[in-house]
């Protein structure tokens, strides 16, 4: 299966995004020319003076990714496609404002690599656990054969009464399904293949503009900080640290073994209490009185939603580092302390 190595040149959509401008980093340090995609010329200068002089970087304004042919001109003349451009979001008015663009994006970005990306070697699209875990079927623990469709029959039902984060995660299930159907039946005149990555809950601090905390970044923020009702703390799913996600889109282009997989990447669960005991036991303190939650409703619970990572683990081995938690939160409260410096 084909591989893209540097310095070969990459696609990444919605570059100013959290997760993605941690890949573009990734990608130039490990000596990739990077081609980023902003929604508008404002949103790309802040990455274009983060990354001056780190290496082989410029931006294209794609202002509607729902447009047809969108992508047509972004994907040319690069060799890898990495798609991150999507909206994370549970407050909305209507569901269609998260299913639409996720559809519509996937389908419009595969059919640019179609017509016009005639030298993309390899695609990597993001997914999410939101498209694996079968929610209300909680506690379970997951493998990359499960679907949320438990999520689009809720969504089919209720329409635009469907809550955010079902329709986040029928959004992500539905994409996801897009673009296995559109590559299925593409397999026989298409060179490339595609890599499906599948994270949890994203956490580590930004180096994206700051305009809003991300909604996992907010929801951590919330936990350990403002307080969060006692239901919230006693769930929980699994997590994984911003960078070290980046580390994964890195090696899912270029591991051949890689190549036409589901794979999720996750450094392990957590309650959101956990979160709030792992902050208050980091001394010394960035931030002095956090939220304590309590401990004692999670005490001798076990998980409620977990995840099988033997695949990540198989195709990527040890180059895929993952930090412990403790790490991703003491770096995580750092930066909310840096936002009251502001």
């Amino acid at each position: 299966m084909p591989t893209v190595s540097p310095p070969a040149k990459v696609l990444v959509t919605g570059a100013n995004g959290y997760i993605a401008a941690w890949v573009v980093r990734a990608l130039l340090e490990a000596g990739y020319a990077v081609r980023g995609t902003v929604r508008s010329a404002g949103k790309g200068a802040h990455l274009k003076a983060l990354f001056a002089g780190k290496g082989d970087f410029e931006v294209v304004v794609v202002e509607d990714i729902t447009k047809d042919g969108a992508f047509d001109e972004a994907v040319k003349g690069v060799d890898l496609v990495q798609h991150i451009a999507t909206a994370v979001t549970f407050s909305i008015k209507h569901p269609d404002e998260l299913i639409i663009p996720a559809i519509k994006g996937t389908v419009g970005l595969l059919g640019s690599v179609i017509k016009s990306g005639s030298s993309v070697k390899r695609v990597v699209f993001t997914s999410s656990t939101a498209a694996i875990l079968r929610a209300p079927e909680a506690p379970g623990k997951w493998d990359e054969t499960s679907w949320n469709e438990p999520s689009v029959e809720e969504y089919k039902a209720k329409g635009n009464k469907t809550d955010g984060v079902t329709a986040y995660q029928a959004a992500k299930t539905l994409s996801e399904k897009a673009a296995w159907d559109i590559y299925e039946k593409s397999r026989s005149s298409i060179a490339w293949d595609m890599v499906v990555l599948n994270p949890p809950y994203v956490f580590g601090p930004p180096i994206n503009e700051q305009l809003s905390l991300n909604q996992s970044m907010l929801d951590l923020y919330e936990t350990v900080v403002t307080g969060v009702d006692d239901a919230k703390l006693a769930s929980g799913t699994g997590w994984i640290d911003v960078r070290d996600l980046a580390q994964a889109y890195v090696l899912a282009g270029s591991t051949a073994a890689a190549g036409g997989e589901r794979i999720t990447v996750s450094a392990g669960t957590f309650f959101w209490q956990t979160l709030a005991d792992v902050a208050n036991s980091i001394t010394p303190a960035p931030i002095s009185g956090l939220n304590k939650g309590k401990p004692e409703l999670i005490k001798g619970k076990p998980f409620p939603i977990d995840f099988h990572t033997g695949k990540a683990e198989r195709i990527f081995g040890l180059k895929l580092r993952l930090r412990p938690l403790e790490e991703t939160i003491r770096d995580s409260l750092v930066f909310f302390a840096s936002l009251g410096e502001k």
